[in-house]
């Protein structure tokens, strides 16, 4: 008997990423990939049970690859139940969200019919996948004050101003903000802290934060942590001017450094944050998988192997 072609799609989308705006585009999506030579398995976001059944039902061998459309909570839902369940497609990017973190660090473009071209091309590069307790993360855990403010924030405000609604968000709530106390233990120091707020990091850019880790690269088999320690509060303001810039990692406030193995622990109970979403409940432990995603990438603007 002749051996089935690989010749399927899995499109996992998120219809109400950008506030809907895929859903205009999703037959136009559908039929690029059949011009391509392609079948489409579309499979609709719902809170990453639908993909968890998908990825360990799924014969890989049928399949050419992923494509995954939203913002940066379904790329992160997708990537889970891939290396939950041992798939080892390579993964197309449609970013559609308000958080494209993911993506920028890609350099993907806006423009969907780009987007397709890389996505249906050939080029691809390895990157690393974090690991957080029993979780997996693409882009940055974090923890602290900030995260609550980042979790209160109107989701519609998010869509509206992105970036800025974080940024004004934090400013408003900064006199009712305090310092919590957390222990960082590596395999080679242990840290003893105050913090606002503190980010472990495999991409650069979190929540529209482009420069949030100016230093990281996602292939590198190491994590970029980044703590905010406690400060005046009246230098906290400015602080976030330099985050902005990327200017923050020399600020002798901020206890900045690189590892594989990290465990975060505190009395307090602190909020976290996965990707975008709530996050675990400390102890937090992390650790690296090393170029363990394939991401599809333009061979213009990608120079990176």
């Amino acid at each position: 008997m002749a051996e089935r072609k690989a010749n399927k799609i899995l499109l996992y989308y998120n219809a109400h990423a950008g506030s809907g705006v895929f859903k205009n585009n999703l037959d136009h999506i559908v039929a690029r990939c059949q011009e391509a030579g392609y079948q489409v398995m579309p499979v609709r976001a719902a809170k990453g049970i639908v993909i968890d059944r998908v990825m360990s039902e799924i014969d890989a061998s049928q399949y050419s690859r992923v494509i995954a459309a939203g913002g940066d909570g379904t790329i992160n839902l997708c990537v889970n139940a891939m290396v939950k369940y041992g798939v080892h497609l390579p993964l197309a990017i449609l970013p559609a969200g308000t958080a494209n973190d993911f993506a920028y660090y890609f350099e993907l473009p806006s423009d969907i019919d780009y987007q397709l071209d890389i996505a249906l091309g050939s080029k691809t590069t390895n990157v690393d996948v974090g690991v957080v307790n029993d979780r997996y993360f693409i882009n940055v855990a974090a923890l602290g004050a900030l995260i609550d403010v980042s979790q209160k924030t109107d989701p519609n405000l998010k869509n509206a101003i992105g970036t800025l609604a974080y940024y004004l968000k934090a400013v408003t709530e900064i006199p009712q903000i305090r310092a919590l106390p957390v222990k960082l233990t590596t395999p080679d120091h242990v840290y003893e802290e105050e913090i606002y707020f503190m980010v472990v990091m495999n991409g650069e850019s979190a929540g529209g934060f482009r420069k949030l880790s100016p230093e990281s690269y996602m292939n590198d088999g190491k994590l970029d942590v980044i703590a905010f320690k406690k400060m005046p509060i009246v230098e906290l303001a400015p602080m976030l001017f330099e985050v902005v810039h990327g200017r923050h990692p020399n600020n002798k406030h901020v206890l900045y450094f690189q590892t594989d193995r990290l465990t975060i622990e505190s009395e307090e109970d602190i909020s976290t944050d996965i990707d975008g979403e709530h996050g675990e409940k400390l102890p937090l432990h992390f650790s690296v998988l090393h170029n363990r995603l394939n991401v599809f990438v333009s061979e213009k603007t990608w120079q990176y192997d």
